[in-house]
């Protein structure tokens, strides 16, 4: 069922649409080495070939994980070859490009720069970070996305009823057809692997050379055998491990429970290390919500014990009540802008000296030299609060923390502004102990 035309690809109209950006470069004749970035079964391997194919240009395949330098000297002596015969640059293809090792990226360079070689490398990785800068600098970066569920649908219905596929022998009911979209999650290949696996259990493949063919039926029961498992996109070496990491972090700061738990739930499913989950939780809590409400880092603290404590699957509990907690409590960033100015300070400035009046005077002669002086006992005045210079001398009157208006910070605004204002109405009295 590989497409054999562009009309037949499904999917990906950013790309290979009427306004694509490949597309209007094929209609000019021309192909520019590129990678193709997307996750398995989105049809990579087979936009390189139709690529080759409509500028007319030899075509080379080679796999990152089985091939080495020595098949990448091969392809491109036969490209020279070529090229001094008159032809066009070779387009080579290299799957999973990412696991190319430097040396073997560094070896196409002089290739892609002298137009030797057209290259054109897949991966499901992110080329920013698994391709040489070098290498990449010298590429274009095109992203594929997932197929939609209508266009893995259309796909399906053209794999039961076209010559090359099922050609009719298998008739999907409509909950097995909806079940094998959902679960494919935009992956082409694997919904077509399903639906073939399916029909073999069905007994349709042992008669697709009958004529005609009696149609089997395909129920839901058989594709979820054929399928054991909902097919996850992620992995947890990879980008859906970050993409989807992102996600959970970001739903969680931007208080939307359902989402939360809907990425939590992705990454407890692929397998993810809930210890790895419950620390972004934990850095959520205090990095996003902060003292607006300081008992979701207790909350996530006592989460994460109770993982330790009871593990999988008994944790995914406390993994969901703490999730959901951080995502719906009040947020406030302002404790750590608070401290990174501070840090800013102590790294623009240096470490200035502590007031004298600060300093513990561990001997008493010390406080002949002023160390010590001064100093006034919070608890020894009327609300346990009096007036004095904390800060160094150069950043006295700096104010790092200024709380939000959100949640608990609220109480703490208003605790603060009350101490200033009794500081200014009149000195606070040193009573009597």
């Amino acid at each position: 069922m590989r497409p054999a035309t562009l009309a037949e690809v499904v999917g990906q109209d950013a790309l290979i649409g009427e306004r694509g950006a490949v597309r209007r470069m094929l209609d000019r004749g021309t192909l520019v080495s590129m990678i193709l970035w997307g996750p398995p079964g989105v049809g990579k391997t087979t936009l390189a070939r139709l690529m080759a194919d409509q500028v007319d240009a030899p075509y080379s395949t080679l796999s990152a994980v089985m091939s080495g330098v020595a098949d990448l000297r091969a392809v491109i002596a036969r490209a020279r070859e070529w090229i001094d015969r008159g032809g066009r640059a070779t387009v080579l293809f290299v799957d999973e490009i990412h696991r190319f090792n430097k040396s073997q990226q560094d070896a196409l360079l002089p290739q892609v720069e002298d137009g030797t070689l057209t290259l054109i490398g897949a991966t499901t990785e992110n080329p920013y970070f698994a391709v040489n800068s070098a290498l990449l600098s010298r590429l274009r970066v095109f992203r594929l996305e997932p197929l939609s569920d209508e266009e893995l649908g259309g796909l399906v219905d053209r794999a039961l009823s076209d010559e090359r596929g099922l050609a009719g022998a298998v008739e999907l009911s409509p909950e097995a057809r909806e079940h094998l979209v959902a679960i494919s999650a935009g992956d082409a290949r694997a919904a077509l692997n399903v639906l073939e696996a399916a029909a073999g259990m069905s007994g349709a493949l042992d008669q697709l050379d009958s004529d005609p063919p009696a149609p089997r039926v395909v129920t839901l029961e058989l594709v979820e055998m054929a399928a054991q498992q909902r097919i996850l996109a992620y992995d947890r070496a990879g980008d859906g491990h970050y993409g989807t990491v992102s996600a959970f972090i970001k739903s969680m700061r931007g208080n939307d429970v359902d989402a939360t738990l809907y990425w939590l739930a992705t990454m407890v499913a692929a397998g993810e290390d809930p210890r790895f989950i419950m620390r972004r939780i934990v850095i959520c809590a205090s990095e996003d919500v902060g003292n607006a409400d300081p008992r979701a880092l207790q909350v996530a603290v006592a989460a994460a014990s109770a993982l330790e404590l009871v593990g999988l699957p008994e944790a995914q509990y406390a993994l969901a009540q703490a999730a959901a907690y951080v995502a719906s409590a009040p947020k406030s960033d302002r404790v750590g802008q608070a401290y990174f100015a501070a840090l800013a300070d102590v790294q623009s400035r240096g470490s200035q000296p502590v007031p004298a009046h600060l300093l513990p005077a561990s001997h008493p002669r010390m406080k002949t030299h002023g160390i010590g002086v001064g100093y006034k006992y919070p608890h020894d005045y009327e609300g346990a609060d009096v007036e004095q210079q904390y800060l160094p001398d150069l950043l006295r009157d700096r104010r790092y923390y200024v709380p939000a208006d959100q949640g608990y910070e609220v109480t703490l605004a208003a605790r603060m502004e009350a101490r200033r204002v009794a500081r200014e109405a009149q000195p606070r009295k040193r009573r009597e102990r």
